[in-house]
């Protein structure tokens, strides 16, 4: 089997990819290569969470968890200054990349890069937590980023998913009212949903 965008495959050969974006009127470039999620081009449903949240009241401390090589996160950062965020990943070059990215972008002073399976490294609490869940790695990886969650909220802060419908967003929404007060989605477009799902004060 091929190596997946979750896996470590340190002997996987290089390939300099760089591509541009544009979400809300702005443009990007972001620097990317083999291993890695999506690595020609910002995904749909990346592209589609960051337009829905981009200029929502989202805190000043964000995580985005599976950043892959960065984009949501630092397309977040960039869009609003007082932002700062915490970009992990399990893959090592993705977190390489992000950094890279960071770089590039002048926003290596606002943003933290952490390798963790999935909460494993996290220590802090947070505003709102971003993700692109990496769907191919089971449920057994996704659901814990649903499930632990509000453990890695501040009071009232916000977990935002994209998932599309045909790999499970009607599932995950039933799933996240078993953790959290509120869950709505927010926009459907596509094929994909973005859900936003609030912790309550005394979670």
């Amino acid at each position: 089997m091929a190596p997946q965008y979750f896996d470590n495959v340190a002997d996987l050969s290089h390939e300099d990819i760089v591509y541009d974006c544009e979400v809300l009127g702005n443009k990007y470039v972001l620097h990317s290569d083999r291993g890695v999620f999506s690595n020609h081009e910002l995904d749909l449903g990346s592209k589609i969470l960051l337009e829905t949240i981009g200029r929502l009241e989202l805190g000043k401390e964000i995580l985005d968890l599976g950043c892959g090589v960065g984009a949501i996160g630092l397309i977040l950062l960039s869009i609003d200054p007082n932002r700062i965020a915490t970009l992990s990943d399990v893959n090592e070059r993705a977190l390489a990349l992000s950094k890279e990215n960071a770089r590039h972008m002048g926003l290596s002073e606002r943003c933290t890069i952490v390798e963790s399976d999935v909460y494993d490294h996290i220590d802090s609490l947070f505003d709102s937590i971003v993700s692109n869940p990496p769907i191919r790695a089971g449920k057994k990886v996704t659901y814990r980023i649903y499930d632990e969650a509000p453990s890695h909220l501040k009071d009232g802060g916000s977990l935002y998913l994209v998932v599309r419908r045909k790999q499970g967003a009607e599932s995950v929404l039933s799933h996240l009212r078993e953790f959290f007060p509120f869950v709505e989605v927010i926009e459907k477009k596509k094929g994909y949903w973005v859900i936003h799902a609030r912790k309550g004060a005394n979670q």
